[in-house]
């Protein structure tokens, strides 16, 4: 379990929702289906760009070794597990 993008996540999914929701604004829609629709698609994709910067902070630093990447059964991690 990558723990990183999972506090990179909240930083995130605000950036992407705040932008999708100001072009929104900024194209002239005003009402809450499109609103909503940033939302909806700022929360969807606030995790999958949170891993890619995770994985690519993780790779320019020199002491981690991202080959190590293991699968892991459980959503949360374990506090002494290894960071992949």
């Amino acid at each position: 379990m990558d723990r990183l993008s999972l506090i990179l996540s909240l930083a995130v999914g605000a950036v992407i929702t705040g932008g999708f929701t100001i072009i929104v604004l900024s194209l002239g829609y005003y009402n809450w289906y499109a609103i909503g629709g940033a939302a909806i698609l700022g929360f969807a994709l606030s995790w999958p760009s949170a891993y890619l910067i995770s994985r690519r902070i993780k790779r320019q630093d020199p002491e981690f070794d991202h080959t190590r990447v293991r699968d892991v059964d459980v959503v949360i991690p374990e506090r002494n597990a290894r960071e992949v």
